[in-house]
């Protein structure tokens, strides 16, 4: 019984069908019989209406018609035979690669080939059917949806052989010259302000400059050349090279290198071309993105950039951080010009026939990547403005503006200009913050006070720290005169106005300036220096000190000047006109310290009241009274220190031809008064005690006895 019921509906089904049948089968001979009517009726009948005939012409065109319709359903059903027999090939064959664990393109050219060839069947198939089909349902649309099913699935296919041909063919671009160095490269700096040493000259020097790049913000290209030539150094060629090298190669010609093996892009090209022209944009699209967003992670990693978030970055030491400001200038630079430029030249070359899609690839695949190294210099910036910051920041402003067009180059659509937009932003906040931070040193060098006196003379780590540090920004002229150009004149000269220049200092100082902000701000900050180091003077208990700590560091000042760049901005009238400084401090400290003792050695006091005879014992008492004087400066100022060799040589040789040449002259005058006791020193001894002056190491005279 339930079998019966199960099988009623399919026979109830098929005995509508044959009622059907039947019922077109009588109305076919009712038809056929009123045609046959029509026939005899016109035979007999001679005269026709007009109404008549127009009636029968309609009727043979309509018949016309239904025959023309009938013969194209059979030839249309002959055509779908022979698509469906078509579609069963190439249904065939690409079914055959999905039971196959092997990649296609790996088993040779002619299979890869005779795939293709498949695939782009499978595709025509499909547009013929879907331009057949269009408004009908039904048996066809099986068909057609049988097409769409073989090309969806050869495409998935073609994704897979895409993405694998892309990985498996990565050229390797490792130089053989690490940027990864171990920490034990690092350099520590420290803060040269509080350092107290003075023996930071040189090593603060080599950190300054060490990341100079070039500035010039008048030009338009980085070089004239279209983004997307061809490469004219070989990719092997790239692991010859040391770091040095190739940071100064690929500033002066192109380097553009292959990410993938050059054989290998006709193919995928041919599979990009096919995916695309069947509407499957989005996996070959995505897959070159993956594939590509890695290969340029590698490049960042090679190139000895870490992802560092803006906490990384405030908590990091400042040595080490200096250690990858510099890593990240190199980098920046090698990664614009070649691994970006390939990446974009690769881009072009498998859609380059699709601009849009083309450009879409190339900055989604390097967008992450730049966004890490922009990123770098965003967590750089919002760290506080210490002036150790200012070189390394003005080297990677410069490093930036100076890869601007380069970027414009590369990113040129409008669609692209998100990447533009924030470099562009970025470069403004590292400008700022070179601009915020030497203002701030402006700021900081006007209230460095101090109430602790720098003992011993000598030069102060800040005259150090603050001419080696200008000094170092000549090398960023162009730079700073473009950042501070909005920030006045006034400005500048405001820090220095209570220095109270002479009018010899304005009248040649100002003739000898340019009048560039530049150099505006660089004479505000040597006013401020010295401004700062008369006060630290005025700490020294000796005034002989205060002045030979004024001496020193204004001859310091003004040989560093001398020997720079500096001397083209100051002027040599600076220059003259700072010799005269420190003299004239020479000068007053030998009247500060050898005056009262040279006045030992004058006939003053050393007769009898009334006479001109010499009194012995005044006599005596004056030669004792000098050599105690002598001796207590001799233990002072064996102690202080005046670093210059020359300047040191000088000052003893002038202090020598007066003190010598008075005492001999004075002792000679008086010999026959003298006893060989009351002489303690020859002239030869005292010349020889006054070599000893200024070394910094401290002697006492109580233990000599004269040979």
């Amino acid at each position: 019984m339930g079998d019966w019921i199960s099988l009623k509906p399919i026979l109830e089904e098929e005995q509508v069908v044959v009622v059907e049948e039947e019922e077109e089968e009588e109305e076919e001979e009712d038809l056929v019989a009123d045609a046959q009517r029509i026939v005899r009726t016109l035979v007999t009948r001679r005269n026709l209406t007009r109404n008549s005939r127009k009636i029968l012409a309609d009727l043979g065109t309509q018949l016309w018609r239904v025959s023309k319709i009938i013969e194209n359903r059979n030839d249309e059903e002959e055509g779908l035979s022979e698509i469906e027999e078509r579609l069963n090939m190439v249904q065939n064959q690409v079914m055959n690669w999905e039971v196959d664990e092997c990649m296609i393109w790996d088993c040779g050219s002619e299979e890869a080939s005779e795939y293709m060839k498949a695939v782009d069947e499978a595709r025509k198939l499909t547009e013929t059917l879907e331009s057949l089909f269009l408004n009908r349902g039904g048996e066809e649309n099986k068909l057609l949806r049988r097409a769409h099913d073989v090309v969806n699935m050869a495409m998935v296919r073609l994704e897979k052989e895409f993405r694998h041909i892309l990985v498996k063919n990565r050229q390797s671009f490792k130089p053989d010259t690490s940027f990864r160095s171990s920490e034990e490269d690092v350099e520590t700096e420290g803060s040269f302000i509080s350092s107290g040493h003075g023996s930071v000259e040189d090593p603060f020097k080599h950190i300054l400059v060490q990341n100079r790049q070039p500035f010039e913000p008048e030009r338009v290209s980085f070089r004239p050349r279209e983004i997307y030539v061809g490469s004219k150094m070989a990719l092997g060629r790239l692991g010859d090279e040391s770091v040095e090298d190739l940071v100064s190669k690929i500033s002066s010609e192109d380097f553009v290198i292959n990410f993938v093996h050059p054989s290998v892009i006709p193919d995928l090209k041919c599979i990009a071309k096919m995916m695309l022209e069947s509407n499957c944009n989005r996996g070959c699209i995505q897959a070159f993105i993956s594939v590509q967003k890695d290969a340029l992670d590698d490049c960042l990693y090679i190139l000895a950039v870490d992802k560092l978030g803006i906490e990384d970055v405030l908590k990091m030491e400042w040595d080490i951080l200096t250690w990858k400001i510099r890593r990240w200038i190199q980098a920046m630079k090698i990664f614009v010009r070649v691994y970006l430029a390939s990446e974009k030249r690769l881009s072009v070359q498998i859609f380059g026939d699709f601009a849009s899609f083309s450009s879409d690839c190339f900055v989604e695949a390097s967008k992450a990547s730049m966004l890490q190294l922009l990123n770098f210099c965003e967590a750089i910036v919002v760290r506080p403005h210490q002036p150790e910051k200012l070189i390394p920041i003005l080297g990677m402003y410069e490093v930036l503006a100076d890869l601007i067009p380069d970027i414009d180059a590369l990113y040129t659509d409008e669609v692209n200009s998100y990447m533009r937009n924030q470099c562009q932003y970025v470069l403004g906040r590292l400008g700022s913050c070179c601009k915020t931070t030497f203002l701030d040193f402006e700021n900081l060098l006007a209230s460095n006070v101090s109430m602790t006196p720098f003992l011993g003379g000598g030069i102060h780590p800040l005259s150090r720290y603050v001419v080696n540090l200008v000094i170092c920004l000549t090398d960023y002229a162009e730079t700073l005169n473009f950042l501070l150009k909005d920030s006045g004149e006034e400005n500048a000269v405001s820090f220095s106005s209570h220095v109270n220049p002479t009018a010899e200092d304005n009248a040649n100082g100002r003739s000898s300036l340019c009048a560039l902000p530049m150099a505006l701000h660089f004479q505000s900050l040597i006013s401020i220096l010295e401004a700062n180091l008369d006060d630290k003077s005025k700490l020294c208990k000796e005034d002989s000190l205060r002045h030979l700590f004024l001496m020193s560091n204004i001859h310091y000042i003004t040989r560093r000047v001398e020997d720079s760049e500096l001397r083209t901005i100051l002027g040599d009238e600076w220059i003259r006109n700072h010799y005269r400084k420190f003299q004239h401090e020479a000068m007053i400290y030998e009247r500060t310290t050898w005056s009262s003792i040279l006045s030992l050695l004058r006939d003053e006091g050393i007769h009898y009241p009334g006479s001109y005879s010499v009194s012995r014992t005044l006599l005596k008492e004056r030669m004792q009274s000098f050599y105690v004087a002598f001796e207590e400066v001799y233990k002072i100022q064996t102690a202080w220190l005046i670093p210059d060799i020359q300047l040191r040589e000088d000052l003893r040789i002038s202090v020598s031809i007066k003190v010598i040449q008075a005492y001999r002259t004075f002792v000679g005058r008086h010999l026959n008064n003298l006893s060989d006791k009351s002489i303690k020193y020859r002239a030869d001894d005292l010349e020889n005690f006054l070599l000893h002056l200024f070394e910094g190491s401290p002697r006492s005279l109580k233990s000599f006895h004269r040979k």
